[in-house]
């Protein structure tokens, strides 16, 4: 499976954290709605991510919970159905709950930089460092914290959860 380091925090001003995005990768963001629907599994996380009614992805990753730079494993399902995919995902697995985002990604070398607005959240920035096969975790990590310095994330914003997993306890 592919692997990322990730980092996720809370952002307090989102338009700075733009601003830093912009001026590091110097490269214009694309903007993507996209709705998470989580799937109950024995392992891992499951998550049909929904762009369009003809574009979506099936993704199953690992990911520990704590906060500050971690590891994930994943595999990706891309579908030009996503609706049908959802109609029999739901009726073999529950469903968790829903995460509605609007994302700004922006690209820094092999890093995903997301700018999130989570319906019911608020905001956030997600870093992935696409690790290639020849890296090892020290060095994602060693990415991910330059990248947390130049774009001003300190350890103080860091989130150990999912967003799944924040809207499921804000519901409590």
């Amino acid at each position: 499976m592919p692997v990322n380091v990730e980092i996720k925090a809370s952002v307090r001003d989102s338009a700075r954290m733009k601003v830093l995005a912009e001026a590091l990768t110097g490269a214009p963001a694309q903007v993507i709605e996209q709705e998470d629907i989580f799937f109950a599994v024995a392992r891992g996380r499951l998550k049909l991510r929904i762009f369009s009614s003809d574009s979506g992805e099936l993704i199953y990753y690992e990911r520990d919970d704590q906060a500050g730079p971690k590891q994930c494993r994943y595999s990706i399902f891309r579908t030009s159905d996503p609706e049908s995919l959802r109609a029999v995902l739901s009726l073999s697995l529950r469903v968790r709950g829903i995460v509605r985002k609007r994302r700004i990604l922006y690209m820094a070398g092999q890093t995903r930089i997301h700018l999130d607005e989570v319906e019911g959240l608020g905001s956030f920035a997600e870093l992935e460092v696409v690790m290639r096969t020849d890296q090892s975790r020290a060095e994602g990590i060693r990415i991910a914290r330059e990248l947390m310095a130049q774009l001003e994330i300190g350890d103080s914003d860091l989130i150990e959860q999912a967003y799944i997993d924040l809207l499921l306890a804000s519901a409590r």
